[in-house]
C-alpha cells in the first residue's frame, strides 16, 4: 500500500480548532481509541511515512503495540522514497511481540524473513528461560531483591522487556506475495522458526518444491495455504512436485488455493487422499487438470467448496490474465519473468 501525504493532515491542520455551527473540534485531543481506528485504516506505510509526525499525540497512539498486530506493507511503486524493509523492521519492533500477521509484497527478501522469524525464536527462548526462573529460581529472586535492593530495577527492567519479547510468539499468519528475492535457503531458514503458523502464503514467489517440504516438517498447525502462480495454456506441460509435496507433509490443511499450477490428476487425487480435512480448495487456471467422472464425485463429496480451473477470476487479488504457449520451450522459461508482472 503506498504512502499518500494527502491522506494525512498537517501539524497546523490538527492545531487550527475546526468550528462547526458552535462546536469547536480539536483533532489531536480526540480519545486515542477513536484516533488509532481512524490510523488504522491508513496502512503501515502511510502511518510510518506520515501520520506519526503529525503531533505528539498522534505520534504516541502510532507507538502503541495494539497498532502493529497486523501489518500489511504493499510496494505499489509509489512508495520509493521509503526504504519498505526499513521500515517494515521497524514495524515488527514496534508491535513489542503483539504481531499476529504480516502481508508483505514486492520487496520481501532472506534478510527480512530472518529478521522476523529471529524475533520469534527468540522470543520462545526467552519464553522457556523465565518458565525455568519461574518454576526453580523465584525464591532466589526474591532473596536476591531483599538483599540487593539497589539493583532491583535492573532486574525489574530486564524481566520486563523478556516478558514483552515472549509475546512474538503470537505470529499465525504469513503472507508473500511477489518477493521474487525470498530463496529457498532464506525461506526454510525463516519458516522452521514459524511453528506456530496457521496461514501461509507464497504467491509468484521463486520458491520450490523442497521449501514447502520443510513447511509441512515444521508448521504442524498449518490450515491455509496459497500457492498461486500464472495460468499456462500448456497441457502437456505437467509438473506435480508442488502439490505432492504438499500430499506428503500437509495433511492438517482445511483451505488450499493452487492458482495457476501446473498439476496433474494425479496428483490431485493423492491431495485428496492425503488431506483429509480439506474443505476449500481453489483450482482456478490449474489447466492440467481435468475434474470429470470419479475425480468430480470425490472432489463434491470430500470438499465443500471447489474453485474449477475454468471458474471466474473476478475476486482474485492478482493478475489473471493466461499465457497462451506454443511449442517454443524458450517461450515457457520467458513465461516466468515475473519482473514484467502487474
Amino acid at each position: 500500500m503506498a504512502s499518500s501525504s494527502s491522506l494525512v493532515p498537517s501539524s497546523s491542520d490538527l492545531t487550527h480548532v475546526m468550528k462547526r455551527g458552535r462546536r469547536c473540534i480539536n483533532w489531536s485531543e480526540f480519545p486515542s481509541e477513536l484516533t488509532s481506528s481512524i490510523l488504522q485504516r491508513l496502512g503501515a506505510i502511510e502511518i510510518l511515512g506520515n501520520a506519526q509526525k503529525v503531533c505528539t499525540s498522534w505520534r504516541r497512539v502510532c507507538k502503541d503495540p495494539s497498532m502493529w498486530r497486523k501489518i500489511v506493507m504493499h510496494d505499489l511503486g509509489e512508495s520509493m522514497e521509503f526504504d519498505l524493509e526499513i521500515m517494515c523492521r521497524h514495524a515488527v519492533d514496534l508491535s513489542q511481540g503483539g504481531l499476529i500477521q504480516i502481508d508483505i509484497r514486492h520487496f520481501g527478501t532472506d534478510y527480512l524473513l530472518k529478521y522476523i522469524s529471529d524475533r520469534f525464536s527468540l522470543s520462545i527462548y526467552i519464553s522457556l528461560q523465565i518458565k525455568l526462573l519461574r518454576s526453580y529460581c523465584y525464591l532466589t529472586i526474591v532473596f536476591y531483591f531483599a538483599c540487593y535492593g539497589s539493583y532491583s530495577l535492573t532486574w525489574l527492567q530486564f524481566l520486563t522487556f523478556t516478558a514483552i519479547i515472549c509475546r512474538s510468539g503470537n505470529l499465525r499468519s504469513l503472507k508473500l506475495a511477489k518477493c521474487y528475492s525470498v530463496t529457498d535457503h532464506g525461506f526454510e531458514r525463516a519458516v522452521v522458526k514459524l511453528p506456530l503458523l496457521e496461514d501461509l502464503e507464497v504467491s509468484y514467489c521463486l520458491l520450490s518444491e523442497e521449501s514447502l517440504k520443510v513447511v509441512g516438517q515444521s508448521c504442524h498447525n498449518l490450515k491455509t495455504l496459497k500457492l498461486n502462480r500464472r495460468g499456462l495454456r500448456r497441457p502437456r506441460f505437467e509438473n506435480d512436485d508442488e502439490a505432492l509435496a504438499i500430499a506428503e507433509t500437509l495433511h492438517g490443511l482445511r483451505h488450499l488455493q493452487l492458482f495457476g499450477n501446473s498439476l496433474s490428476n494425479t496428483s490431485l487425487s493423492s491431495i485428496l487422499d492425503n488431506c483429509p480435512y480439506l474443505e476449500h480448495l481453489d483450482l482456478r487456471q490449474c489447466f492440467n487438470v481435468s475434474i470429470v467422472g470419479d475425480l468430480e464425485k470425490r472432489c463434491s463429496e470430500r470438499i465443500k467448496f471447489v474453485r474449477y480451473p475454468s471458474d471466474s477470476t473476478h475476486d482474485y487479488p492478482f493478475d489473471a490474465t493466461v499465457f497462451h504457449m506454443d511449442s517454443d520451450e524458450e517461450d515457457y522459461v520467458d513465461c516466468y519473468d515475473f519482473d514484467n508482472y502487474d
